[in-house]
């Protein structure tokens, strides 16, 4: 069982990196509906760009209404996006394009480019999967990611886990990412189980992330052993879920394990009765 000692020490870094602090945020408004949070900061560079673009108030940055389709959004905030990447705006740019909606599944109204997300404060998605091993799914794989990735390079990480791109469900990013990640084939990749979702917003170098992650499990082989396939993973851990809790709890230094993933495992320990007292 997991100490509750250690259990609060989880949720008060989880605590610590979602706070906002003095920070204040706008409602990013598009084709009428709040699809964003951007900060002071950013809103005011995005009114540099004019009125034709964004009209910017005190208390929402607004799309412009002669934006009326999701087409014209989309042209529109790519050339913001090109323009603020070349600024050096947006150093974690991906070449991926994100759906900006209100709910998952709901009506897209625009697409933005992924790196692009947290500038805005759009809601995203991802899909998540804790592999596990063992009889009763005690212990638990982790992937350290690549020193070369622009966010938490090096931390540590789920042994599965992307963003949802447009287009995609959240099935075929599971079967994406699983092997792209770990090697893991679709047949073994479709047994993961959903379980839930956990929300994730945070401060970040290039805005606010606004996240929700699909959370799975996978039961996997004890023999099986990840395989990276596409560089972004550069080592992987097996631990028991008392180590796994532990390194959750712990922050700083080359085994913190990024805020998404510690949601993500904290959520596995709770659902599976690993924390004393709960």
């Amino acid at each position: 069982m997991i100490e509750p000692a250690i259990l609060a020490a989880i949720r008060a870094r989880l605590d610590r990196a979602q706070a906002v602090g003095d920070l204040r945020y706008r409602p990013f408004v598009v084709a009428g509906v709040p699809a964003g949070l951007i900060d002071d900061a950013r809103a005011d560079r995005l009114a540099g760009f004019g009125p034709n673009l964004f009209i910017v108030q005190a208390d929402a940055v607004m799309l412009a209404d002669r934006l009326a389709d999701e087409s014209s959004r989309s042209s529109a905030l790519r050339d913001v996006a090109l323009a603020l990447r070349a600024e050096g705006a947006l150093p974690a740019w991906r070449d991926e394009i994100y759906a900006v909606a209100t709910e998952f599944g709901a009506p897209t109204l625009a697409r933005l480019e992924r790196g692009a997300a947290r500038y805005f404060g759009i809601r995203t998605w991802a899909a998540h999967v804790n592999g596990v091993v063992g009889r009763d799914a005690a212990h638990m794989w982790f992937a350290r990611r690549s020193p070369a990735k622009a966010v938490d390079p090096g931390l540590l990480d789920n042994l599965v886990g992307g963003g949802i791109a447009a287009n995609l469900s959240v099935e075929q990013t599971v079967i994406k990412e699983a092997w792209e990640e770990a090697g893991i084939d679709a047949a073994l990749a479709r047994r993961a189980r959903p379980t839930g979702i956990v929300h994730v917003t945070r401060p970040m170098f290039d805005g606010l992330q606004r996240e929700t992650v699909f959370v799975h499990d996978l039961s996997l082989p004890e023999a099986f052993v990840p395989h990276n396939q596409d560089g972004e993973a550069v080592e992987h851990r097996l631990v028991g879920l008392a180590d796994a809790a532990r390194l959750v709890a712990y922050e700083g230094g080359p085994d913190e394990v990024t805020i998404d993933a510690s949601a993500v495992v904290l959520d596995y320990l709770l659902r599976h009765r690993s924390v004393s007292n709960v």
